[in-house]
């Protein structure tokens, strides 16, 4: 993998992840808190159509599945891992996976959007950094 997307990925998964973190704890500490929406948390009302009747379960997937493979991919990444580009593709498919659900119940969102093309960027880079767009040398006839 090309170092100038070896860093690029890095960054962008290690980002990812800390946000990831940082917001699946402040749907915790809302649900536990039992406060209603305002300030980084969504209204409790957008759970009405879904599974969940608190942010406790939504809370721990963003932080730990979400946030959790892309600390672990921007550390493998980091490293020059060889399973860094793989664990950035799981990261990147999860957080397609979490802004298409999300998006089920959750008005949009401008950041919706910002996740969504990160998400799109890491997989973009994991093609990148396997070669998957290489030049093809013509042949001479």
């Amino acid at each position: 993998m090309k170092r100038w997307i070896r860093i690029t990925l890095t960054v962008l998964t290690g980002a990812v992840g800390l946000t990831a973190v940082a917001g699946g704890l402040a749907l915790l500490v809302a649900a536990l808190t039992s406060t209603n929406g305002g300030g980084v948390t969504p209204d409790r009302s957008y759970l009405g159509g879904s599974p969940f009747t608190s942010y406790i379960v939504p809370g721990l997937v963003l932080a730990v599945v979400v946030g959790g493979t892309h600390i672990l991919a921007a550390v493998l990444t980091g490293r020059g891992s060889q399973a860094g580009p793989f664990a950035a593709a799981v990261a990147g498919f999860g957080l397609l996976i979490w802004i298409f659900v999300q998006m089920m119940f959750i008005p949009f969102s401008p950041l919706q959007a910002i996740y969504f093309l990160a998400g799109l960027a890491e997989l973009g880079l994991v093609l990148l950094g396997l070669g998957l767009f290489r030049r093809r040398a013509v042949a001479a006839s």
